[in-house]
């Protein structure tokens, strides 16, 4: 049974920093494509960062590029979202998702809130 688990979200005023993890399990992780969504209320899921099966390309939103950083440590089969430069339009659920690399079924976690806000 694939499991990911979101944790690290919270509240944090403008300007601020997060880590986001996720850690998999029931996969074979170090094969799948990684990825960081998000949805605001009232908005639609968005992609927000994702990164290859051994970190080799990264991909970033234009919204967050110079301020989101995506890795992963395979070891540990978890990936990671580092934020910087929080914003207030940067409050979502943030949700991580897994697919294999030649594969099309995709899992997700239950998500994460993250608010910023002073």
């Amino acid at each position: 049974q694939v499991q990911l688990v979101e944790s690290g979200g919270g509240l944090v005023q403008p300007g601020g920093s997060l880590r986001l993890s996720c850690a998999a399990s029931g996969l074979t992780f170090s094969r799948c494509v990684m990825s960081w969504y998000r949805q605001a209320p009232g908005k639609e899921r968005e992609l927000v960062a994702s990164i290859t099966s051994y970190g080799r390309n990264t991909n970033y939103a234009d919204s967050v590029k110079g301020r989101f950083t995506i890795s992963r440590d395979n070891a540990k089969n978890t990936v990671y979202l580092q934020m910087s430069s929080l914003k207030p339009e940067d409050t979502a659920v943030y949700y991580c998702k897994a697919r294999y690399e030649y594969g099309l079924t995709e899992y997700w976690g239950q998500g994460t809130q993250v608010t910023v806000s002073s």
